[in-house]
């Protein structure tokens, strides 16, 4: 089902419908990561917590190729021009597809990375919380 709510609306609309929710997927995959991170020491749990900190706010590479590829084809668009549009040639419309296309796809990958990098943050926040000596009370 098409939603254009984005994926949590479209998560909340499957789990609605399904009979028994530990069995869903998505949430398994969720467990599996938590389960795993509960195996950890405090110490080095607050290591990979820098660590997923320090990949989120370092996805730039994308934002940086979705603007800098532009400046770049702007200092030699004399010499781009006369390669793509030479003799009514339309190279152009390849070479402007395929950019749109690596353009496209980048930006969806850094998104998912940034959300991946959110989700084991969230966890590993949850958990150390719940190791902290002000909750065990």
């Amino acid at each position: 089902m098409f939603s254009s709510r984005g994926d949590a609306h479209h998560l909340y609309l499957q789990l609605k419908k399904e009979r028994h929710l530990k069995e869903n997927k998505y949430l398994k995959e969720t467990a599996d990561i938590q389960k795993f991170y509960e195996t950890v020491d405090s110490h080095t749990l607050k290591l990979i917590y820098y660590r997923m900190v320090k990949e989120k706010n370092g996805l730039g590479i994308i934002p940086i190729f979705a603007t800098g590829i532009p400046w770049l084809l702007f200092l030699f668009s004399n010499k781009i021009q006369d390669f793509l549009f030479n003799n009514g040639n339309m190279l152009w419309v390849i070479f402007v597809f395929v950019y749109l296309i690596i353009l496209t796809i980048t930006t969806v990958l850094h998104f998912k990375e940034k959300a991946w990098a959110a989700l084991h943050i969230a966890i590993i926040e949850d958990i150390l919380d719940e190791r902290s000596p002000s909750n065990s009370s």
